[in-house]
């Protein structure tokens, strides 16, 4: 049974999955409730990608997820400050550690997230925007890192993750000035792949995720696992690493499929095998 919570929605059709955090009355704001029922539908969706155990049923295996928030005004406008503000220091490391576990397994989920921002992305909500595969963003969209003005710092992977998108000097001067970024500034300095309009946004997403799902689902997710191993390895470590992976595709039903489908001039049928 596919998983729903009191804060999070999941559903998924033709393989396109839709991960919703919907608090809308709080701005989608993540409290502890919010990231273990996240945690428990992302547990699902790793369980659920082409070729794994248990993911025969064609109804419920998912190439592709789309990652929002309920509402018109927020994405995700980040960690609950009434459940953080009074906890101690033992009390806030365990909250960052387990925000993280979070935003990690969605890093290393198999399948491509598409962050479909739908407003302010401020926070943990900017922290979980960029441990998505990349980010479409709608025109009213505003990100940051804001945690210095309540006198914190990231705590979900935004000192690390953050400079990935738009390098380590830009992701300085974002998170100790706090300052927040209108869409249009956040695309061109390349924290956004695209702008759309907020009414264009879901579709425009579901178009992008159908395009990745055209593909082998083997070869896509393969393709994720080498760019997160080795995107700060020194080159010969990743050129080594990316070389074995590329040698451990061939043999798979996927890459004997595509060939043989190109060399025949017919459409591939791929199994993520």
């Amino acid at each position: 049974m596919i998983p729903q919570g009191e804060n999070i929605k999941l559903t998924v059709d033709s393989g396109i999955a839709i991960l919703t955090i919907d608090r809308p009355k709080a701005l989608n704001a993540l409290n502890e409730q919010t990231l273990h029922e996240l945690k428990s539908a992302l547990d699902w969706l790793e369980h659920h990608a082409a070729g794994r155990e248990g993911s025969n049923d064609p109804s419920k295996t998912v190439d592709v997820v789309i990652f929002t928030g309920a509402g018109e005004k927020s994405f995700i406008a980040g960690a609950d400050i009434l459940e953080m503000k009074d906890k101690d220091y033992q009390q806030g490391e365990r909250f960052a550690r387990f925000g993280q576990s979070v935003t990690r397994a969605m890093e290393l989920l198999p399948q491509p997230i598409i962050a479909a921002v739908n407003g302010f992305a401020l926070g943990g909500g900017c922290e979980f925007a960029i441990s998505c595969d990349f980010i479409l963003a709608s025109e009213n969209a505003v990100f940051g890192q804001p945690e210095v003005c309540l006198g914190i710092i990231p705590g979900f992977g935004g000192t690390t993750r953050l400079a990935k998108f738009v390098g380590l000097p830009r992701a300085r001067e974002l998170i100790y000035s706090g300052r927040k970024l209108k869409a249009q500034e956040a695309k061109e300095i390349g924290l956004v792949n695209e702008l759309v309009p907020l009414a264009q946004l879901m579709d425009r997403a579901k178009a992008i995720a159908k395009e990745i799902q055209k593909n082998s689902p083997l070869a896509v997710s393969r393709s994720k696992k080498i760019m997160n191993l080795v995107y700060s390895m020194p080159m010969d470590l990743a050129l080594r690493e990316e070389a074995m992976q590329f040698g451990s595709i061939f043999g798979s039903h996927d890459q004997r499929e595509g060939m043989s489908a190109f060399a025949e001039k017919r459409p591939a049928n791929f199994k993520g095998e």
